[in-house]
């Protein structure tokens, strides 16, 4: 059991973000990424598309042998993580906008939220920001088309660089002092961010909690793979592979696959 693989899916490729600092804190484990980027974006679909896509993602990881699955789509997780879990009996690491962190942390009562539609309308996003925000001012801006750039590789594209001054022009107004990322594909257009924001803006995104999420669950049911052997790391997508293996350093490569 513990030699089996972690399961990764996203709605694209964003999730790889996500994949590589599980990799980076837990190198000798295997994992399978699933990148539905046939399907991309989530957000505008609705609730029940989400969750049966999800289903489908799930069921084809759980085909695959994996011990637990990690749903590294903010989108996915808001609105279908608790059906997965109520269904199927591994466990599940979810992924949502680290709202709690740049709440506590902001010293000009202001932040930003740069997320996808399904993630910032869903109950789930609502009931975390209600939580820790009811004293500080929150931008929210959803990233239409950021998604779609990079599911296409289009991370410095001008279009890019556009969509972004619009977005995050109101945050900057608002002096904002913490920008949270809700989106998995988000954490590959840091650099572009640090360039258009005010130095002291700090960008918050979950890969690093989520990959210590994921080690403590592994420890607490006995689920670690503690045999030293090089992982085996597979990715496959629906969309196009050479995407995926841009974004990966040269020691990976993506496969397409039909689900």
């Amino acid at each position: 059991m513990n030699r089996q693989p972690i399961g990764i899916f996203d709605s694209g490729v964003g999730g790889t973000s996500i994949w590589q600092e599980i990799h980076k804190l837990l190198p000798n484990e295997n994992t399978i990424y699933l990148a539905d980027s046939a399907n991309a974006p989530y957000g505008p679909k609705g609730k029940d598309a989400i969750i049966q896509l999800s289903i489908k993602n799930t069921e084809l990881l759980l085909k695959n042998g994996c011990k637990l699955i990690v749903v590294a789509c903010n989108t996915a997780t808001t609105n279908a993580i608790k059906e997965l879990r109520a269904t199927y009996k591994v466990p599940f690491i979810g992924i949502e906008p680290a709202i709690k962190p740049a709440a506590l942390q902001t010293k000009t009562n202001a932040i930003g939220i740069l997320a996808t539609k399904g993630t910032l309308s869903s109950e789930l996003f609502y009931k975390t920001s209600e939580l820790f925000t009811s004293n500080i001012k929150v931008v929210e801006r959803v990233g239409e088309g950021l998604v779609e750039l990079v599911e296409k590789g289009a991370l410095h594209s001008n279009e890019m660089r556009l969509l972004l001054n619009i977005y995050l022009q109101p945050m900057i107004e608002a002096n904002i002092d913490h920008l949270v990322l809700g989106c998995t594909h988000y954490p590959y257009i840091i650099p572009i961010l640090k360039e258009m924001l005010p130095k002291h803006v700090k960008i918050i995104d979950s890969g690093k909690a989520v990959a210590r999420q994921t080690k403590a669950v592994l420890e607490q049911n006995n689920l670690l793979n503690t045999e030293i052997n090089l992982s085996e790391n597979l990715f496959y997508t629906n969309g196009d592979p050479a995407i995926i293996s841009s974004l990966l350093s040269t020691t990976y490569s993506a496969e397409y696959l039909n689900f």
